[in-house]
């Protein structure tokens, strides 16, 4: 942390070490992709400027607190990093009618090609790609605030996602393996086939992984797609524009960027949007998708909010417990509460902790939060890269702030040394957005964090009485993604929590935090934070239709379907 602009910061407050060189910030200039063709925007096209979540700039010694040293006498602010065509209605229209073109009824060029050319067009775009890995990384770091290791790990783990999805089809029997001849005398061969037009929007928080998990698989079952861009985290995308336009064929995938209330309604309206596949929050999907005229026909992809719960079982807490087994349920506490930032759908939201042990609970974890480093993404300290970094703009504080307030307001306290601070805002009216964790406890029913979904460094500590009250938590509220399971021992009430759990939740996770991984695993959700399932497999199922050609082997039908598949190319193998 940084103890050098706030009077009222702790003497424990510690500062990351800073590399030699700073890492230079980004600047990409906003550029449209519609039909194959890139080019700056057309000077009719408005264009918004983006602000990094963080940057450093030296302070004079009377602009500081009172006892700062010269090596902490530096503000947070933000720079200009890039810029945003800001696309009206009718720009939009266009880059539909380019998709819509390209699809041509399921007739165009890349959903009548065949899926192994297919595969090596996504092949080529992946390789093209790669020569953008050290300029998206520095983006994601100076846009959304994800500290170097992180943004690494996103761009790396979306590359092998599309690598596992391709192994997947061509070691799959579901996309034309041959005929089936375990039906008396019918034969069946059976693929997969492209839905149409798919509108994709993903989000802030992992704008390349999360957005490619479904964006790619589309792709490679022959859809056409429609990509709009984040408001906030859209930089890394267009970083990918030449990749895009040297492997597909022009309108096989077109870029929004812009005002998402100009942009998405006329898409949805007309009626040619064939899926939407959406990563965000529930109220925007509802409205997008009552948008449509024909929302019956519309096949949904969507991932949305989630509120996973911790429960933590009194065993934990018994006096002949393993320290070392403690030891590491802290240890996912810390990681599933606050890796980056808390920022994550898959993150704990809510603990729930025996009200006999919950103090003791909060103050262990405290100490923990503590001894994290906070910083700017590309610092380090005791070579490990700032584990705490500025969020994404003002509106993500403020929403934090809000929180806290309303929980200190009733009733909950702030466990930690300076929860909830804002570093490096110094005497000058700085626009830091890097807050320092709070841990709230007690929280109870009726405060906001108890309730929203708070996606920050919030970490609400809610005591129980009775397993009752987490079950009537997990049965009554809107979401249903992930939860984890804390215990010691195998009893009766740890199988309990996972019967109970199997038809609320998509993932039960047992001693370790909620998330994603492995890609091959389904990731799934119920109520409110999911509809469809992201997996390698799952995604491509998401996507597609399955299709079956049959015949039956009477007379020379043998001998002429073989025939026409020679010539077709569907009835060929990945």
């Amino acid at each position: 942390l940084y103890k050098h602009h706030l009077a009222y910061a702790s003497e424990e407050i510690t500062s990351p070490t800073l590399p030699p060189v700073a890492t230079a910030a980004p600047f990409v200039g906003g550029r449209v992709f519609i039909n194959g063709v890139v080019q700056d925007a057309p000077s009719d096209m408005k264009l918004a400027d983006v602000y990094g979540c963080c940057a450093s700039t030296a302070l004079s010694a009377d602009e500081c607190p009172d006892g700062t040293d010269s090596e902490h006498q530096r503000v947070l602010n933000r720079i200009k990093i890039g810029t945003m065509p800001q696309m009206t209605k009718e720009q939009a229209l266009q880059a539909l009618q380019s998709a819509v073109t390209a699809w041509n009824g399921g007739s165009g060029t890349w959903p009548q090609m065949p899926l192994a050319d297919r595969i090596d067009a996504i092949h080529k775009f992946m390789s093209e790609l790669k020569h953008k890995r050290e300029d998206i990384v520095n983006v994601l770091m100076h846009e959304i605030g994800k500290n170097r290791l992180d943004a690494e790990a996103e761009f790396d783990r979306t590359l092998q996602f599309a690598e596992k999805t391709i192994e997947y089809i061509q070691n799959s029997n579901e996309f034309g393996s041959g005929w089936d001849a375990s039906n008396g005398p019918t034969r069946l061969f059976l693929s997969r086939a492209a839905i149409g037009v798919v509108l994709c929007l993903g989000p802030y928080n992992y704008p390349l992984n999360e957005t490619y998990a479904a964006l790619i698989p589309a792709l490679l079952m022959g859809n056409v797609a429609i990509l709009k861009l984040p408001t906030v985290g859209g930089l890394a995308h267009q970083l990918t524009i030449e990749a895009f336009s040297k492997a597909l064929p022009p309108g096989t995938i077109n870029f929004i960027s812009g005002s998402g209330r100009t942009t998405m309604p006329p898409l949805m309206e007309s009626g040619k949007i064939d899926s939407l596949a959406f990563i965000g929050g529930s109220g925007a999907a509802d409205k997008l998708i009552k948008a449509h005229p024909e929302p019956h026909r519309l096949k949904l992809f969507l991932q949305l909010e989630a509120k996973n719960m911790g429960v933590y079982l009194p065993d934990l807490f018994d006096s002949d417990s393993d320290d070392a087994h403690m030891d590491r349920i802290m240890k996912e506490t810390v990681a599933g509460t606050l890796s980056f930032n808390g920022q994550r759908c898959t993150a704990l939201k809510l603990l729930f902790v025996p009200k006999d042990h919950a103090e003791q609970f909060s103050n262990m974890l405290a100490k923990r939060v503590e001894a994290m480093s906070v910083g700017l993404p590309w610092e380090s300290t005791n070579s490990k890269y700032s584990q705490i970094t500025p969020l994404p703009n003002q509106g993500r504080v403020e929403y934090m702030k809000t929180l806290i307030e309303d929980a200190v307001g009733k009733g909950a306290t702030i466990v930690n040394k300076n929860g909830g601070m804002i570093v490096g805002g110094g005497n000058t009216g700085g626009e830091s957005t890097l807050m320092v964790p709070a841990i709230l406890y007690p929280v109870t029913p009726g405060m906001k964090v108890y309730e929203e979904e708070q996606f920050g460094p919030v970490i609400p500590i809610a005591p129980y009485d009775s397993l009752d009250e987490v079950l009537r938590y997990s049965r009554e509220g809107k979401f249903g993604q992930q939860v984890s399971i804390f215990t010691s021992s195998a009893n009766e009430a740890s199988a309990q929590l996972v019967d109970r759990f199997s038809t609320v939740f998509g993932k039960i996770n047992i001693n370790s935090q909620c998330g994603r991984s492995p890609d091959t695993a389904p990731f799934s959700g119920r109520r409110s934070s999911a509809m469809g399932v992201m997996s390698v497999m799952n995604a491509l199922h998401e996507f597609s239709i399955p299709t079956v050609v049959s015949y039956k082997d009477v007379g020379n039908n043998d001998e002429l379907v073989k025939g026409i598949q020679g010539h077709s190319k569907f009835l060929q193998t990945a």
